[in-house]
């Protein structure tokens, strides 16, 4: 169980990011278009996960408005994971003409952020994710991870980037 703060209070996930060196455990979520996406989807790309609680916050949608930038015409990708709708992910993303991410769905499952370790298990945020990065290699290999502290606050985006970005 790792412990996070939401505005200076403790709050609780269900465990721990997977370790650094460990295979990335692989998932299903529901992509924009209602079919499933799995990790093992994107073997032999880096990934970057951007999990996040709602793209309907202020600070969730920066982080994906950043890294849809920061990683223009790279051959990666982003996956943005949340607890949101497809429907209202897409409304983000189609908004803001955000190209570079893929948006991703726990509509049908909280398998992912359980087997990830960022399920809220209390405060007011219980049942929906922690704020987290993994960056995972081409062979699906765990090569980056950040829990970020402060639920509010933005992540790392110079180690994410250069976790990604890494040969």
């Amino acid at each position: 169980m790792a412990t996070v703060l939401l505005e200076g209070n403790e709050v609780h996930t269900n465990g721990e990011l997977p370790a650094v060196g460990s295979e990335a455990p692989d998932f299903s979520l529901t992509g924009g278009d209602l079919t499933d996406t799995m990790l093992s989807d994107f073997r032999g790309t880096r990934v970057l996960l951007n999990i996040v609680h709602s793209l309907d916050t202020s600070t969730c949608a920066i982080s994906t408005r950043k890294f849809n930038d920061y990683i223009a015409g790279e051959d990666v990708a982003i996956l943005i994971i949340s607890a949101d709708l497809p429907f209202a992910q897409a409304r983000l993303c189609d908004t803001e003409e955000l190209t570079n991410v893929i948006h991703l769905s726990m509509m049908r499952s909280k398998k992912f952020a359980k087997d990830y370790g960022v399920l809220f298990e209390d405060g007011p945020l219980k049942g929906i994710t922690a704020r987290s990065i993994v960056v995972i290699d081409e062979d699906g290999k765990v090569v980056y991870t950040e829990q970020v502290q402060e639920v509010t606050g933005e992540p790392d985006y110079d180690a994410a980037l250069a976790a990604l970005r890494e040969e």
